[in-house]
């Protein structure tokens, strides 16, 4: 599919990975005028009544839905219900009024929270129902996960030509630093540099340090999602990881190298690890898309700090 000549709405395009994914799309040639976002305070994606508006608006051909309620441990474990509904809700409505009006193409960015919590790693997505969710992020997940099965349901009825990209935790500039929703790389990132900047010797770190996670630059992610527009039309679930599992505990140090921090780092147990591991195969991104990640992580995290630096804090 050339998507520079088509009309894209992407849902939560405002957003951290949004903003990459847009930028990505005006290099493909996409002209402003063809591309649409539709903004929290114009449209609330929860409602039917107001999804049918922003279709009635934006008249889209194609949909990259990346709009969602998500967060850290402690934003999940803060709002599960409200995670649920807001994630169920809008895909919902998205896709059903995507088959209504006979969209083009309907991209729908998944989560690796969707994975069972003792997954054998690396994680294939042959293994996505194998289990239930890591507790914490289960209602997040779960929503995020459910429109696969809606989207290869409406493929196998009414022909709704669709792809499902589930991305490993990202990273990289833009990232939101809050410290109630941000995620463990930004939330690091503030811990380390509040404490640099305050002269404090010591940080505190939620669980033991032991869990796994792997990354991947926000960039790489938006590639993977426009790639899976232009070539994919049916909902098989593909990987995207940034191929380096890493312990929080390592991550932590190269974190504080990144922002030259040089103080004592302790651990409270007494806090949720969440997963145990996190790792993706992502040999069907290199088949069906030809991609891989090409961000250097240490560069990354390194370029994620000066942001922070310049424009977040």
């Amino acid at each position: 599919m050339d998507l520079s000549a088509k009309r894209i709405t992407v849902t939560g395009g405002a957003g951290f990975l949004g903003t990459a994914v847009c930028r990505l799309l005006r290099k493909r040639g996409v002209r402003d005028d063809r591309l649409f976002v539709p903004r929290r305070a114009a449209f609330d994606l929860t409602s039917e009544v107001q999804v049918e508006r922003m279709y009635d608006v934006a008249r889209p051909e194609v949909v990259i839905h990346l709009a969602a309620e998500v967060g850290g441990i402690g934003a999940n474990q803060a709002s599960p219900g409200r995670f649920f509904h807001a994630n169920m809700a809008m895909g919902l409505h998205l896709v059903e009024h995507a088959r209504l009006r006979g969209i083009e193409k309907f991209v729908h960015t998944g989560t690796v929270c969707a994975y069972p919590r003792d997954c054998p790693v690396p994680f294939r997505e042959t293994d996505l129902w194998s289990g239930f969710p890591e507790e914490t992020n289960a209602p997040y997940g779960i929503a995020k996960k459910a429109l696969f099965v809606m989207l290869e349901a409406y493929r196998r009825q009414y022909g709704l030509p669709s792809a499902v990209v589930v991305p490993v935790n990202l990273y990289g500039p833009g990232d939101d630093f809050d410290p109630a929703t941000s995620h463990v790389i930004p939330a690091l990132i503030r811990k380390c540099e509040d404490a640099r900047a305050g002269g404090r010797g010591e940080i505190v770190c939620w669980g033991t340090g032991s869990a796994t996670r792997e990354f991947l630059h926000v960039d790489d992610a938006a590639e993977a999602i426009v790639r899976a527009a232009e070539t994919i039309d049916e909902p098989l679930p593909i990987n995207v990881g940034g191929g380096e599992e890493i312990a929080i505990r390592d991550l932590v140090g190269k974190v504080a190298n990144a922002c030259d921090y040089r103080g004592r780092i302790s651990w409270d147990p007494t806090k949720p690890d969440g997963q145990p591991r996190r790792s993706l195969d992502i040999s069907r991104a290199e088949k069906l898309l030809g991609w891989r990640p090409v961000h250097d992580f240490d560069a990354g995290l390194r370029e994620t700090v000066k942001w922070w630096r310049t424009q977040g804090g």
